[in-house]
């Protein structure tokens, strides 16, 4: 009950004063009580990115992506991140030609700093995030012939950044796994990715070329490829890609080297589960992308369609 002394004004304050302390104060059960004030996002991120996401590629990223969505909202402190606000920013990404999958990794780290922010008490209310409907593209993959221009022209530019595109290609790793090797991750012909994007290390024996373009003087390098850095490669990627022929074409990224692997391992008959194994893709259906390209499985249909 308001106080009776107090006339209409004063009262609303009172009671104004009353429902944020019992928004922003923890429970009266705690014998020390703690002021839950606003935050902007970028202050969420810079406490908790490194609580929950390991150093790597995939934390810049998500760095990135939450610093985008920081400038979204215009530095706005909160304590509840609205339904509205979550809209607006979606809305705006899908402005600015961000496509529903990009916008759902962006959300998946929006979604993922919130709930820590939550559970921590620094903000009281969270959103629902839905996943936006992903369209299955077209994967690009490069065909022997795009190989051998595009790392040609790569060689001519720097003989380190050709054995890291043969890397790729034959182990279909991402950039930031082969960058990240070290010496002792190349054991018996096999390689052991540990810094990988699901969290999770997987092992792929070696082919002969890729044998050989990790086979080099150590020296004072910490692995084949940590003379490389991921804006260097990609700068000399697309003066070759640009050379040979292929600068238009956007989906003509290092990525595609583990789309290039991926392709071939199908259309040469590996089952869609060792292919997963090979990738670690942490789902099946992530695997599944390629599986319209093993076309020989459907050959004997034909037989059974003929008979007459």
């Amino acid at each position: 009950m308001l106080n009776p002394t107090l006339n209409p004004m004063q009262a609303d304050a009172s009671f104004s004063v009353r429902f944020q302390y019992d928004l922003h104060y923890e429970s009266a059960d705690h014998a020390t009580k703690r002021v839950v004030r606003d935050y902007t996002l970028s202050e969420l991120t810079a406490h908790y990115i490194s609580i929950l996401w390991d150093e790597g590629s995939h934390k810049t990223n998500v760095r990135s992506f939450l610093g985008e969505i920081g400038e979204i909202l215009r530095g706005e402190r909160f304590s509840v991140f609205t339904q509205d606000m979550l809209d607006s920013v979606i809305g705006t990404l899908r402005e600015r030609g961000n496509s529903n999958a990009t916008i759902n990794r962006k959300m998946a780290a929006l979604s993922k700093l919130l709930r820590k922010a939550c559970k921590m008490g620094d903000i009281y209310n969270l959103p629902e995030f839905r996943r936006q409907k992903e369209r299955q593209g077209r994967i690009r993959f490069l065909e022997a012939d795009e190989e051998l221009r595009l790392f040609s022209a790569i060689r001519a530019r720097c003989e380190d950044s050709y054995r890291l595109s043969v890397f790729l290609v034959d182990t279909g790793c991402r950039l930031g796994e082969a960058i990240g090797l070290s010496w002792n991750d190349l054991q018996d012909s096999r390689s052991t990715f540990w810094l990988t994007k699901s969290g999770r290390s997987r092992t792929v024996p070696l082919t002969s070329r890729a044998r050989e373009v990790v086979a080099i003087q150590h020296g004072r390098l910490k692995g084949p490829f940590s003379m490389h850095s991921q804006v260097r490669f990609r700068a000399i990627w697309n003066d070759a890609k640009a050379e040979v022929g292929l600068g238009r074409d956007d989906q003509v990224v290092p990525h595609i080297l583990r789309h290039t692997c991926a392709s071939r391992l199908v259309r040469g008959g590996i089952d869609i589960r060792r292919v997963q194994m090979w990738l670690g893709h942490q789902t099946l259906q992530m695997t599944m992308r390629y599986a319209h390209l093993a076309t020989n499985d459907l050959d004997t249909c034909i037989a059974v369609l003929e008979h007459r």
